[in-house]
């Protein structure tokens, strides 16, 4: 166990994939007690008594980051029922454009992606920063992807996938810019702030034709939400080593 046993952490979008995956590496390999948040909640506590079967002390909140306000009502709860939060983890987001150019993507979907991916992840950060703020190890990890650094995106051979997703590629590059601005603010704190690219992984929106799986992908995000008082800040990373945004 670390020095983060105890520490109560939240997941977005952690029913299933890499957020269910980086659930179970913090409770089992940390002792982190972790709140996984889900859209829907039976599936959220179906997740929950699969991973407290595997003696991680997990609970499932109904969490839809798409709405914004509901991030408010979070805060209350996990407030009202662990009194704390040490670790917020933004896994949630969707991919509607796979193999697309940018001249063929319905604006409705830019938009959906965008809400879900940018300013969702931006709701639930901003409200429960007070609670992150009040821990002595805070630590913020933002799910991003290398397709969206500028580098990647002028890349006219990317080096895993052919196609363009535009909708996707836009939101994780705003997203980027979002873990940087958070990370300015609370330089001066004991909050850390930091994206992370999981690599193309073997889940539904990765399917199964990635090469990595599911505990690989988990693993950058894992280190990340527990980093030492001396690790990085406003960083971006994937396989544990720096990416140029």
């Amino acid at each position: 166990m670390t020095m983060f046993k105890n520490k109560v952490a939240l997941i977005t979008g952690a029913n299933r994939g890499i957020g269910f995956e980086i659930s179970r590496q913090l409770g089992k390999n940390h002792g982190v007690t972790v709140i996984l948040g889900t859209r829907n909640e039976q599936k959220g506590q179906e997740a929950a008594a699969k991973l407290k079967n595997e003696g991680v002390d997990a609970y499932a909140v109904r969490l839809d980051v798409a709405n914004a306000s509901a991030a408010g009502s979070l805060v209350d709860q996990i407030e009202d029922q662990f009194g704390r939060l040490d670790i917020l983890v933004n896994n949630a987001g969707i991919l509607l454009d796979w193999g697309m150019l940018p001249s063929q993507i319905d604006v409705n979907d830019l938009s959906r992606t965008l809400e879900t991916n940018v300013v969702g992840t931006y709701a639930v950060t901003q409200a429960v920063l007070p609670l992150l703020r009040r821990s002595q190890s805070g630590r913020i990890v933002n799910l991003s992807s290398a397709l969206g650094a500028f580098k990647e995106l002028a890349d006219p051979d990317p080096d895993y996938t052919q196609a363009m997703i535009p909708a996707y590629q836009i939101s994780k590059a705003a997203l980027n810019a979002v873990t940087v601005l958070f990370a300015r603010e609370l330089r001066d704190t004991t909050t850390k702030v930091n994206a992370a690219d999981p690599g193309w992984v073997q889940t539904e929106m990765g399917t199964e034709a990635a090469p990595l799986t599911v505990e690989e992908g988990a693993d950058t995000p894992v280190w990340l939400a527990t980093l030492g008082k001396d690790g990085p800040t406003g960083g971006f990373f994937s396989s544990r080593r720096p990416l140029n945004w």
